[in-house]
């Protein structure tokens, strides 16, 4: 009954929009005090808070952030789908695989997918509906390629959920980058066949010089240097997952500032952006540390052990309902949000069914990749569809007043120049949402 009086408490406070972490942490509070009274409760509430902070890995989160941080001051996205959209622009939907090499290269020095979603929503979508690609597909290839950083090194989702499961950080982070490769290249031939299918949905771009394309590859040294300092450090044992998280940190600082970016103001928002974002994830993993306590308590997760290991179905079985469900869930709720509700629960469950927690962990992060890009919700489609509104009513008086421009003025360079408008303007509109 407590159980769920408790469970019901949750989701009603997630539904009303109430943050998972309060949200937790309150129907956590109210489960101990059913339980065992005001003594137990304020015991527990007296070491929580503690203990929920005090993991050295723990370090990692905020300089991942701080890393994602800079690198979004440094510009280098731009410079990015630049490149790519220069050595594959020519080819049947080359703009969206460009998107999908960018998303994947962002990705391997950001670190969060809400930076990598944002960041290709302000740069390849302008220039692919510019080409004339058909909305909703330039839409659909930024929103999935904005996933691919949860699951390419540095994945702060990768981070949380080895904090949360107690495996091994630095192999789960190695661990991400096959999967994520797959992924990209996957989305690539899906791009390429549907262009082939209808050339008309992703018209090719202008043929670029050899001379170009080489002159453009000098944005991939940068970022290859910031990427081998911190997956290349892992990989190679040579330093810890928190000691790569600050290489990193420091890394993408200096390229912001080799790239004349930095000032005061653009210090201090970064800054406050990931102060922000760290003090959010700590709240979620207290209000997960108060809530594993009701659970513990109550033998949740020891019952649905005992319950499963008395089903007659192979474990493959159980795990493919189980990822069915982390689709269904990632329609419609955050990913950290899912992974402190589920792991708690569903780890123990896959131990007993003979999978490794680290496999189960890159497994689960695609998976949740699937579920941020499944109807009904689906928040990339949300926020891919929100930013393609904006471009698309943002366009049509730009076009206009390029109409009314002197002669003289070169269209190529009126059309970048309102492409950087457009990124502006949609990089305005997710501040003010954050």
């Amino acid at each position: 009954m407590i159980l769920t009086l408790v469970m019901i408490v949750l989701f009603v406070l997630l539904a009303i929009g109430t943050p998972v972490g309060f949200a937790m942490a309150g129907s956590g509070v109210l489960g101990l005090y059913l339980i065992g009274g005001m003594a137990m409760l304020t015991g527990i509430l007296q070491t929580a808070p503690l203990s929920a902070v005090t993991s050295y890995e723990l370090i990692t989160i905020p300089m991942f952030l701080l890393m994602a941080e800079f690198v979004l001051v440094s510009g280098i996205a731009d410079d990015l789908f630049k490149a790519t959209a220069a050595w594959v622009g020519r080819v049947p939907g080359g703009l969206g695989m460009a998107t999908a090499l960018a998303g994947a290269g962002f990705g391997a020095i950001c670190g969060t997918s809400t930076a990598s979603a944002a960041t290709l929503s302000a740069t390849s979508l302008p220039a692919m509906l510019k080409q004339g690609y058909e909305p909703r597909m330039a839409a659909g290839v930024v929103a999935i390629s904005g996933t691919l950083a949860m699951l390419i090194p540095p994945s702060v989702a990768l981070v949380i959920y080895g904090l949360l499961a107690e495996v091994n950080i630095g192999a789960l982070l190695i661990g991400g980058v096959i999967p994520g490769i797959l992924v990209t290249i996957t989305i690539m031939a899906t791009v390429w066949f549907l262009a082939w299918q209808n050339p008309s949905r992703a018209p090719p771009g202008p043929s670029v010089t050899l001379y170009e394309k080489f002159r453009m590859l000098k944005v991939v040294g940068p970022m290859l240097l910031l990427f081998g300092m911190v997956t290349g450090v892992i990989y190679s044992g040579v330093a810890t997952p928190t000691e790569a998280s600050a290489l990193g940190a420091f890394g993408a600082f200096c390229l912001a500032l080799w790239k004349g970016k930095i000032n005061l103001q653009s210090l201090r928002s970064a800054l406050l952006r990931a102060a922000h974002g760290t003090c959010m994830i700590a709240m979620i993993l207290l209000g997960a540390s108060i809530f594993g306590y009701f659970f513990t308590l109550t033998q949740v997760t020891q019952n649905l052990v005992a319950f499963v290991g008395g089903l007659h179905v192979a474990p493959w079985v159980v795990l493919t309902l189980i990822l069915f469900g982390y689709i269904v869930l990632g329609s419609f709720m955050d990913q950290i949000a899912i992974l402190v509700l589920t792991v708690p629960i569903v780890l123990p469950l896959i131990k007993s069914l003979g999978y490794d927690p680290l496999w189960f962990g890159v497994i689960k992060i695609a998976t949740a990749e699937v579920g941020m890009i499944t109807p009904p919700v689906g928040i990339e489609l949300l926020r891919g569809g929100a930013l393609l509104r904006t471009s698309r009513q943002r366009s049509v008086p730009r076009r206009i007043s390029a109409l009314r421009r002197p002669s003289y003025c070169d269209c190529d360079t009126g059309g970048l120049a309102a492409n950087h408008s457009v990124a502006a303007d949609q990089n305005g509109l997710l501040n003010q949402n954050d």
